[in-house]
């Protein structure tokens, strides 16, 4: 394998990981549901995303051609995230969750 796709394999990976990174600690770290709901609906989908295009590359250069495997796995990851979210923040509404302060945008009030 080329130096460059190595090269290009990792820095998606080390993308991909650094988002994933950012996810997990924004689901730690932040105060309530609602704002817990961005750590992992939008860096860890990105992470993955970035890590699964890596994947993608590496695979593609072994030989077989475009590996339709993890195409496949970035559109259900980036169409059921969106969704998934939308309906953790309406299950929160209804129940009316408690929330900080700092929390902007109270539908239900």
């Amino acid at each position: 394998m080329p130096f460059w796709i190595e090269l290009l394999v990792s820095v998606f990976l080390i993308v991909g990981s650094a988002f994933a990174l950012v996810g997990a600690i924004g689901l730690y770290r932040l105060p309530d549901f609602f704002t817990r709901l961005h750590g992992p609906t939008k860096a860890t989908t990105l992470g993955v995303g970035g890590i699964v295009i890596g994947s993608m590359i590496f695979f593609s250069n072994q030989g077989h051609g475009i590996s339709v495997h993890e195409v496949l796995i970035t559109l259900f990851l980036f169409l059921t995230a969106p969704v998934s979210a939308h309906v953790l923040a309406k299950a929160a509404m209804q129940q009316r969750l408690p929330y900080t302060a700092k929390t902007r945008g109270k539908p239900w009030d």
